[in-house]
């Protein structure tokens, strides 16, 4: 059957309404319950890496974009300076091993002086004292009894001596207030010989995480390395999680624990399940370098956005960089 033309216009007039009120409820009712923002990004650790000692970059071993694992060499300084510095700590080393094993020796041969010492008074003590019988009985004459009162206080004087050469030897290997009850000289020499070594072995820079190798400009051979100057960052690709700014007006709907729904402009035909792992402590502009300053008569209100911190719990079926744009659906429940 043939509609006339006003009857077509009056059904058009009258269709057009509904599909546009049912595409309406539909969009209504398919978002009930949840609140999406399009303000979302994926975000992945970025570790910076720097050399713990200074020198000239002699190797490097990796190249921009390229996949490294935990421990893979990076880049490697001139270990030359690191090299002697590690001989002349195990020259120190020696040379007070061999000072702590004289002090040792002095020491032992000082208690031999003493019992000498201790056996010369004792004999002279019992020649001192025969004298003073002696001269009692006028038998002896003053001159000997002298003699041997001299002889007495010589001997007397080499025990003190001998004594005091023991109390300093005793003194020079003497820990001090040294926790491990070592000899100080060679704690600190065995302390040097570990820093020199420890220094060398830093002078090849390796990866601590899995990752991308980026911005890599500062690593060239030649070039002198500053120590804690970054030269390298790694981006963690084995860690990712998307940072969703969410309307301040969004957030009483929002709980730890929610589901959520991510889909990527890049991979349009790939979505992400994932759920609310936490919600930041302040907005956006909280942490910016310049915060917003507000204290003017020509303030416009603004609505802030809360960063909130979603995990993805679903295994991407392709790769995630860094800094992807995400759109992102939280399922509220209400």
């Amino acid at each position: 059957m043939i509609l006339s033309p006003p009857i077509r216009r009056l059904a058009l007039m009258l269709v057009v309404p509904i599909l546009l009120f049912s595409a309406a409820s539909a969009y209504y009712y398919a978002n009930l319950g949840v609140t999406s923002t399009d303000n979302a990004y994926i975000r992945q650790d970025k570790i910076s890496i720097s050399a713990e000692v200074g020198g000239i970059i002699v190797d490097v071993a990796v190249r921009e974009n390229q996949r490294v694992e935990a421990g893979d060499l990076l880049f490697r300084i001139d270990p030359k300076p690191f090299e002697l510095a590690v001989l002349e700590a195990k020259a120190a080393m020696a040379s007070a091993v061999a000072r702590y094993e004289q002090l040792q020796t002095s020491y032992s041969i000082s208690h031999i002086d003493i019992e000498s010492a201790q056996e010369e008074v004792a004999y002279f003590e019992r020649e001192y004292q025969r004298q003073r019988d002696l001269d009692k009985t006028s038998v002896t004459s003053q001159s000997a009894l002298r003699a041997a009162e001299h002889a007495l206080f010589q001997a007397r004087s080499r025990l003190a001596s001998a004594k005091a050469d023991a109390e300093e030897a005793r003194v020079a290997l003497s820990s001090g207030n040294s926790d491990s009850g070592e000899y100080p000289a060679l704690q600190s020499a065995k302390v040097q010989l570990e820093k020199a070594q420890l220094n060398l072995s830093r002078t090849e820079v390796r990866s601590p995480v899995s990752g991308i190798i980026s911005q890599m400009d500062r690593l060239q051979i030649g070039q002198l390395m500053m120590q804690s100057l970054p030269s390298v960052s790694i981006v963690n690709t084995d860690h990712s999680w998307v940072e969703a700014n969410f309307k301040e007006t969004d957030l009483n709907q929002l709980r730890v624990g929610q589901a959520a729904i991510m889909e990527l402009d890049t991979y349009p035909d790939m979505k992400l399940r994932g759920k609310i792992e936490s919600i930041g402590a302040g907005t956006g502009s909280e942490f910016s370098i310049l915060p917003a300053q507000n204290a003017n008569g020509n303030w416009v209100k603004v609505t802030q956005r809360v960063p909130v911190r979603i995990s993805i719990e679903s295994k991407p079926a392709r790769p995630l960089i860094a800094g992807l744009s995400v759109d992102v659906r939280i399922s509220t429940g209400d």
